[in-house]
């Protein structure tokens, strides 16, 4: 038997048997579980795929890996226990049909059994201790919207591990996933199974089924908390609560009717008090009032003492908190990690991308003569005071000192190599900064639109609202690229991004993270982003800590305890008006005596203005080196891709007769093609490496041979040239033609022309239809047998 017929008349009946399918809510299913990492011209890497997920009330049991029954019972076992780590279920199974093997993958314990186990064996097997409430949340499906949407395996893994957290009593949670992989959808489900289930923290204490829980969706800023009401949409419109605070100075109260509000923090730190005295929103609900907090991108709020949302934590601590964040321990959000203990699950930036469910990148490293300056006389000072002999250096530039022709240079060599149709966010220094890259956008774009890039910062106010959320529009095209400072670096789901351009530096891991996933979502023909890195922000590559794993939370001194158990003492009330936190009527900070402004304006006045002498204006040059992805998470140089490359090639062949041979004959090449890009060599970066060897004109034939034989490239032109009478030599008059046709398409586009499947776009483009070309070259096999026996001369 084949595999498939071992799976139709050997197992399929044995799992039937046992009750998985017959037994409600029991389900035996075919899982995609990775789609494959992309590499480039639509392609992908092979798809995990596991041949049996068992999955009873909700929660994925066990993988069965199976085999043709002529193969050894384990021969699927490594890839049965590797399925199983990722989709987090208790056993791994794998057979041949004849014989079953089970791997228990918490205590290690394998051998062969008997048979499969019923729905309810290896329910109770998985879990010795019986919990109402994981049962409850089990048989509530998913809201799948329609059909159209399922958990991807960590979003899957993600859901449970939080539900298992509340099941079992926890008050705090975190969840730790990369941006771009769903983590507002994470959370939209764990909402819609509590609120199926009608748990809450009373029904949670006594166990009885209660009224609907209240939740709180809390965000730093406006378009999160926004994208997230209109993400929950499938609740009832009644559930669904947006506090807003001009509702709450009309009405003069807090909404209170409903199940799930949203809002941020600042709406609910600010607020007045039934005597106009300044009083925080947050009071007046009942500290008890709300059942389960989610806390989106929580790493930004900062969990410290003197946070902007700790006051808020405090007062409803009854509440079970959920953190969201993307980002791993750090020292600059060490405090979450204190505040909510170790994540209950992580999902990184690079299983995202070797999985395949977001874009890897390439970067484009960019320096330029004028990344510092040191004043010289012959440069004019068109405003503030220099400083003689300093050298000003990125940090400085925008903010203490612009020089205009700098910028302008940068924006021009940016521009000229990004294709000005795609979808582009440039990270500026200030404010004012993004305001002028924007102009010099305009002045040298292609499009002839004026709204071709919008600056979208905190001045712009809802008219930046209004660009941001056309930009994120697939299908507008206007604006094409927004210029900001800080606003655009988190929660902005902008799903056809193509190139992120840095323009001032990126000071933190965490906050670089965040904006390389302003790329990383994947759209309909992305096959990787580019970041256009002038300065020096591919330095964090290096850091050791890039794509680890989040830092373990280290234990409270005194009580040893994650998260710290100890008795605190509550924060004393102001000594003036005896409220927690003070309300007392603040007089406002005298204004600056030499400005008259507050806050102060003359940091902002004193800025540094030059204009370059004319000879240096015209010199400015610049340099730039790109990066790869690489499978273990890091980007190479193309120094160690070539090295990596060199060292790989013999894998498929020895010398260059062979590599013609191969190169020869489409099928073989393309079986090369994929040997090379599942090894993570793709076109792309093939193609790349060809411009920097100044074969961008060649055959990716000759750039094999130049890495793995250092034999000179030639054009795709000359290779023509040069064999041209031996091509024809084969072939009659009016054969001549269609190969002069179809190399004019190889000379112009390069080898992927020459692929079989190409074949009939190049006789609709030459024939218009195939029976005229049948009629000029006989029979379609003929003309087969043309367009593949010519390239054994090409090449």
């Amino acid at each position: 038997m084949n595999e498939a017929e071992t799976r139709a008349e050997l197992i399929d009946p044995a799992l039937k048997v046992a009750g998985w399918g017959v037994v409600d809510a029991s389900r035996v299913r075919r899982e995609v579980i990775a789609p494959g990492r992309l590499q480039g011209g639509g392609r992908r890497a092979p798809a995990d795929i596991a041949d049996y997920v068992l999955t009873y009330k909700g929660q994925k049991l066990a993988v069965i890996e199976a085999k043709k029954r002529a193969l050894p019972v384990t021969e699927g076992l490594a890839q049965a226990k590797r399925y199983a780590e990722r989709l987090q279920t208790r056993f791994a199974y794998s057979t041949n049909g004849d014989g079953i093997y089970r791997v228990d993958m918490h205590t290690g314990e394998e051998g062969l059994v008997a048979g499969y186990p019923s729905p309810d064996e290896l329910w109770a097997e998985a879990f010795a201790e019986s919990n109402i409430w994981r049962e409850r949340f089990g048989a509530v499906p998913f809201e799948d919207k329609g059909g159209f949407w399922e958990p991807r395996y960590y979003q899957h893994n993600a859901i449970s591990k939080a539900l298992e957290g509340i099941a079992n009593g926890d008050e705090r949670i975190l969840l730790t996933l990369a941006t771009g992989t769903g983590k507002t959808a994470i959370a939209f489900q764990i909402a819609w199974k509590l609120f199926h289930a009608r748990w809450s923290l009373a029904a949670q204490a006594t166990g009885e089924l209660g009224r609907q829980p209240r939740i709180l969706f809390l965000a730093d800023r406006n378009i999160l908390a926004n994208q997230a009401f209109n993400d929950f949409s499938a609740f009832p419109a009644d559930a669904l609560v947006r506090i807003d605070p001009e509702a709450i100075r009309k009405k003069g109260r807090v909404p209170k009717n409903g199940s799930v509000f949203f809002t941020i923090f600042q709406t609910f730190m600010t607020g007045r008090d039934e005597n106009g005295d300044p009083a925080p929103s947050f009071g007046d609900y009942p500290r008890d009032f709300f059942d389960l907090i989610i806390i989106d991108e929580c790493h930004r709020g900062g969990a410290n003492d003197e946070s902007n949302w700790r006051g808020i934590m405090e007062y409803f601590s009854p509440a079970v908190q959920l953190g969201l964040t993307a980002t791993p321990k750090r020292g600059h959000n060490a405090d979450t990690y204190a505040y909510f203990g170790e994540p209950v699950y992580i999902y990184s930036l690079k299983e995202g991308i070797n999985d395949g469910y977001l874009t890897p990148f390439k970067v484009r490293q960019i320096a330029t003569t004028v990344d510092d300056y040191v004043y010289t006389s012959d440069d004019q000072v068109v405003e503030g005071e220099i400083e003689e002999g300093r050298r000003y250096t990125e940090a400085d530039f925008n903010r203490v000192i612009e020089i205009e022709a700098r910028e302008k240079y940068r924006v021009r060599v940016f521009m000229d190599q990004i294709d000005q149709r795609e979808k582009t966010i440039v990270f500026c220094a200030t404010q004012v900064h993004a305001l002028a890259v924007r102009d010099l956008i305009n002045q040298m774009k292609t499009n002839t639109n004026p709204h071709y890039c919008e600056r979208v910062t905190a001045d712009d106010g809802k008219e930046g609202e209004r660009f941001l959320k056309q930009f994120q529009d697939n299908e507008k095209t206007i604006p094409t690229i927004l210029t900001t400072s800080q606003k655009l670096s988190t929660g902005v789901d902008a799903r056809n991004v193509r190139n992120i351009v840095l323009m001032r530096p990126v000071n933190s891991m965490i906050e670089f993270k965040q904006i390389i996933g302003r790329g990383t979502r994947l759209f309909d023909g992305k096959d990787y982003f580019t970041i256009y890195d002038f300065v020096k922000a591919y330095e964090h590559f290096n850091d050791a800590e890039w794509d680890g794993e989040p830092l373990a939370p280290e234990p409270c001194g005194q009580c040893g305890q994650i998260p710290c158990n100890c008795a605190v003492e509550p924060p004393q009330p102001c000594n003036e008006c005896g409220e927690r936190p003070c309300v007392c009527e603040k007089e406002p900070p005298e204004p600056c005596d030499e400005c008259g402004q507050q806050p102060c304006t003359c940091q902002q006045k004193r800025k540094i203005k030059v204009k370059l002498a004319d000879g240096k204006e015209r010199t400015i040059q610049h340099m730039s080196a790109t990066s790869f992805w690489s499978p273990d998470g890091k980007p190479m140089s193309a120094a160690e891709f070539i090295q990596h490359l060199h060292g790989d090639l013999p894998e498929w062949f020895a010398d260059e007769d062979k590599l013609r041979e191969l190169w020869s004959l489409p099928d073989t090449r393309i079986k090369l093609l994929d040997g090379l890009e599942e090894k993570g060599y793709g076109i792309e970066q093939l193609q790349e490496i060809g411009k920097m060897i100044e074969a961008e004109k060649s055959d990716i034939y000759d750039v094999l041979a130049y890495v793995a034989f250092n034999l000179s490239p030639i054009t795709r032109s000359e290779r023509v040239d040069t064999h041209r009478a031996r091509i024809y030599g084969q072939f009659d008059y009016r054969q001549h033609e269609f190969l002069e046709f179809v190399l004019d398409h190889y000379v112009q586009r390069g080898v992927t022309e020459l692929n079989p499947d190409k074949l009939p776009q190049l006789i609709e483009l030459k024939y218009h239809t195939v029976r005229d070309a049948v009629q000029e070259l006989g029979p379609v096999a003929n003309i087969r047998n043309v367009f593949v026996g010519f390239q054994k001369s090409l090449y």
